[in-house]
């Protein structure tokens, strides 16, 4: 049976994280807007918390072992265009972004790394 190769996914550093930001903040979402600075960087929110519109394309719904429900990941549709062609990773590293993001107070931050889509 054919399977579609995912949109995006998450490392492993990236699923407990998650997990921890669930436990604290209740269910979460993605939205990577491509703006300047850490616009490029995934941001996460409480779910609902950042408004999507027509502007934005919802990419993935990731499940994370142990949280109940599925985490959109959104993309503005300009940023879309650009990396179409791509698989996004959705990792975590050491260091602080912009502040936005829920796991800013952890120290940490997550970044995309990205992959060509063989077609």
């Amino acid at each position: 049976m054919y399977e579609e190769t995912p949109r995006v996914e998450l490392t492993p550093a990236a699923a407990e994280l998650l997990r921890t930001l669930r436990a604290t903040h209740g269910p979460l979402m993605f939205h990577q807007s491509g703006g300047c600075c850490d616009g490029s960087a995934p941001m996460c929110y409480p779910a609902g918390e950042f408004r999507t519109g027509d502007s934005d394309v919802l990419l993935a719904e990731l499940d994370v072992e142990d949280v109940e429900e599925s985490v959109p990941f959104w993309m503005s549709r300009s940023q879309y265009a650009v990396w179409s062609h791509t698989r996004l990773i959705v990792d975590v590293v050491e260091g602080r972004g912009s502040g936005f993001s829920l796991e800013a107070p952890e120290g940490v931050r997550f970044l995309i790394r990205s992959r060509l889509i063989e077609e």
